[in-house]
């Protein structure tokens, strides 16, 4: 039985054995070397069998220590894709992942949810109500529920839905981070609505008052309506519904128009104008046809709005004056026992067109002048966390 000899014992290179040359490969040639027989190409292209290869092998001829393979092709992430840095919040879509059929998708999603969300509403609402022993609305009536309450609790919430609904369909549809709609960092900035609301409300209020006051120096108290107070009970109930689901249906609103309508349309185009001047139409339109200052008013301030949340980068200002005005309509209506009257926006009179001429750009441009005063993110989206993760687009 002979030993196998050390490897001080084996033979050095000689002429007939030289060293292998560095740069060899220490394993079998590539098939693409004569006499290898089929397989992979150099540069990782088509092999005598027909396939495509992903990989290419590195120069040198071989795998050297702590090579990779390159990939000859793009790889697209299945994930969500973010919008190229140091992007406006109305670009926020432009993420490279949505062709034509793509943003129809996404429309067709959004309305699918709309209308699957509201009609599921408004069949647990009516379940509800019957639970509770609440009777229906005449059928000549607008409204489902014949309790006053009961049905704008309702109405809120079909309109709350809006918020999911976005959300899907950005994530869905869009391919994209759905708190990319919230604002440019891809979420709500919690500590700056607190900001915009702390300023909204007395502002709200003050605008509101102001619009009472003249009724009532031009009418007198039938400027005020039929006035009923509801109770003590039933006002402490109403006021912690209607602190609950306001802010919801306002937001919803929102993320709806000032959000993904105008976020859909700067997919297209480059300035954000057309989509703000679209999603002012939809929103006037939205709250039904009444007097020409009601649209008006709706209008205007629906523009003011739009600019002032691509001047911020984000929803939380128009979320704030939105909720602050909404409360405070709301919780009036419910104090005078008026939460049946059907009256909305598009109602207003001239007065309050007046008095919105003013307060709409002294809230914008003063929210605006905060949000240089605190650093507020106008463009995005960041790629030093793992929150808003780049893709093909974003390189």
């Amino acid at each position: 039985m002979s030993e196998t000899p050390d490897r001080a014992d084996r033979p050095g290179p000689t002429a007939e054995h030289p060293p292998p040359a560095p740069d060899a490969p220490t394993g079998p040639p590539p098939r693409d070397q004569p006499g290898a027989g089929p397989g992979i190409g150099p540069q990782g292209g088509i092999g005598s069998q027909g396939g495509r290869s992903p990989l290419a092998w590195p120069a040198g001829g071989g795998w050297a220590a702590g090579a990779q393979p390159r990939w000859a092709y793009e790889v697209r992430p299945s994930g969500p894709s973010a919008a190229p840095e140091d992007s406006l919040y109305h670009q926020q879509a432009r993420n490279g992942r949505q062709g034509v059929l793509g943003r129809l998708g996404e429309l067709l999603l959004l309305v699918g949810f709309l209308v699957a969300g509201t009609i599921a509403v408004i069949a647990v609402g009516v379940a509800a109500g019957h639970a509770l022993g609440l009777d229906f609305a005449p059928g000549d009536s607008e409204r489902f529920l014949d309790d006053p309450l009961a049905d704008t609790v309702m109405a809120l919430a079909g309109i709350a839905i809006g918020i999911p609904a976005v959300l899907l369909a950005v994530r869905l549809g869009g391919h994209r981070f759905a708190g990319s709609v919230a604002s440019v960092t891809g979420r709500l900035r919690w500590r700056w609505l607190g900001v915009c609301a702390a300023v909204a409300l007395p502002v709200l209020t003050l605008q509101t008052g102001l619009l009472m006051l003249w009724g009532w120096l031009e009418e007198g108290e039938a400027g005020l309506g039929d006035v009923e107070f509801p109770g003590w009970g039933r006002l402490l109930l109403g006021l912690v519904a209607l602190l609950l689901m306001v802010p919801l249906q306002a937001a919803a609103e929102e993320f709806v128009f000032r959000g993904w309508l105008a976020q859909y349309v700067g997919g297209f185009l480059r300035s954000p104008w057309p989509g703000i001047v679209v999603a002012s139409l939809l929103f006037a339109l939205a709250h039904g046809f009444g007097a020409w200052s009601g649209f008006a008013l709706l209008f205007y301030s629906a523009m003011w709005w739009g600019w002032l949340v691509v001047r911020t980068g984000g929803l939380e200002a128009v979320i704030a004056a939105h909720t602050a005005n909404n409360l405070v309509a709301f919780c009036i209506s419910l104090v005078l026992g008026q939460l049946a009257d059907t009256d909305t926006a598009a109602d207003a009179p001239w007065q309050a067109l007046v008095l919105e001429l003013l307060v709409s750009p002294a809230y914008c441009l003063l929210i605006a002048r905060l949000s240089t005063k605190y650093g507020v993110e106008r463009r995005g989206p960041r790629r030093s966390g793992a929150l808003l993760p780049s893709g093909p687009a974003a390189q």
